[in-house]
């Protein structure tokens, strides 16, 4: 199951990757610097949402678990109806949500005004975007890999190609990519429409009610707390990215560049996070201990192994890299000198996203709230400390220091998980 998750996973960033160097092959910095910034709004509050996903695998891996198909199917309605309301908000207040982000960022003016047309037209995905987030995590806690793996390839192939299209030939700029993802994620929806149809009717019987009280309340309270947790995950990369602007628009766009190496990693790691989060609630749901232990052994050997090799290729490449996203000498010599903070990221994140799957299987948010507060205090503090003395250095110093505050604090945590569960 794995396989096909970090497969999936790992090409979302390549969007992210391709509007980079469409926006680096055009003639000023702040072309990457608006579509970091822009780009930088709608992860904070997709990411602040990821709760629709992170908050239904669980239940519905454990669900399945015990045979209960009622369970399994009010999941997917209840988690599309929170997605709807989340969606609804976030397109009526689409303009104080702007007027308060880009009052938060100091970008040049050139930066802020490509980024607020590339805002305006990107917000009307919501409503494609979060319902698919919940189909995906319905999706894995079924142990179905292969639909979001369709799902992911059909909406980023289809948004790198129109990049390209848009961009490089109709000269469309910051317009264009926006108009891409758009199209892509509503594509991306009717796929995923018609593939959750088919895997209703192969589903054995059984009716739950969707708008249980307990229930309902109960999948309230987890993704309170997962997205509690998000927004400092989501605010720990909004502030690095509007420190980068603060110190100008060379270094926001080679710190752009970067960051998509930190991105691709955390997907990539991600991806074996999702496959164990599923089996681990599997196997609570079954009260198989046995099994349990074999999963979280293989989620944390996979992991390892997938962040040493992400790092060896980023060591290899990574002046590759910099040049394919970027022909502006500037940002391609100031990339250079601290492309080795973003290559050995991985080793320092890994334990973050694995612990995060392991927790999630159990459904333990309010544990993972915790350690992420605590991760989240740790990296303030190294923003107040590093980047005077050391500069940007600093700045990258403090985001490896967030991860691995965060790896650690579930590490030490999961002895007394197991226990409280009896597993």
């Amino acid at each position: 199951m794995a396989g096909p998750i970090v497969v999936s996973n790992v090409s979302v960033p390549l969007i992210g990757v391709v509007d980079t160097a469409v926006m680096g092959h055009l003639d000023a910095a702040y072309y990457i610097g608006a579509v970091a910034i822009g780009a930088m709004i709608f992860n904070f509050l997709f990411h602040l949402l990821n709760c629709l996903r992170m908050g239904t695998t669980g239940p519905t891996a454990r669900a399945r678990g015990r045979e209960d198909w009622g369970e399994v199917r009010a999941m997917l309605w209840r988690a599309l109806t929170l997605a709807g309301a989340a969606a609804a908000l976030i397109v009526l207040l689409q303009g104080p949500i702007a007027a308060l982000a880009f009052s938060l960022v100091e970008a040049s003016a050139e930066v802020e005004a490509h980024a607020r047309t590339y805002f305006f037209i990107r917000v009307w995905t919501a409503p494609a975007n979060l319902a698919i987030f919940a189909i995906i995590g319905w999706c894995y806690g079924l142990e179905d890999s292969r639909t979001p793996l369709v799902l992911q390839v059909v909406v980023n192939l289809t948004n790198m190609a129109l990049d390209i299209l848009f961009v490089m030939g109709f000269g469309w700029g910051v317009e264009g990519v926006a108009i891409a993802t758009l199209i892509g994620e509503y594509l991306g929806l009717a796929v995923a429409v018609f593939a959750v149809r088919r895997r209703l009717k192969r589903l054995p019987p059984g009716r739950g009610p969707v708008f249980d009280r307990v229930r309902l309340l109960r999948l309230v309270a987890i993704n309170r707390d997962i997205t509690i947790r998000s927004l400092c995950v989501v605010s720990a990369n909004a502030i690095f990215l509007a420190e980068s602007a603060a110190a100008g628009d060379t270094t926001l766009a080679a710190n752009q560049i970067l960051v998509h190496f930190v991105i691709f990693a955390s997907f990539g790691l991600d991806g074996v996070a999702h496959a164990g989060e599923a089996l681990v609630g599997d196997a609570v749901g079954r009260r198989n201990r046995a099994g349990l232990r074999e999963v979280i052994r293989a989620v944390l050997v996979w992991s390892a192994g997938l962040a040493a090799l992400m790092t060896a290729v980023y060591l290899a490449a990574s002046g590759l890299i910099v040049a394919a996203m970027t022909s502006l000498p500037d940002v391609r010599a100031a990339a250079g000198g601290w492309a080795l903070w973003a290559a050995l990221a991985p080793l320092v994140a890994v334990w973050a996203y694995a612990y995060d799957g392991i927790f999630l299987g159990f459904s333990a948010t309010r544990w993972m709230l915790v350690t992420m507060a605590i991760a989240f205090a740790g990296y303030v503090a190294g923003l107040l400390l590093l980047p005077g003395p050391l500069g940007n250095h600093g700045l990258w110093i403090a985001l490896w220091l967030f991860y691995g505050l965060r790896g650690v604090g579930l590490a030490l945590a999961y002895p007394r998980l197991r226990r409280t569960f009896a597993l």
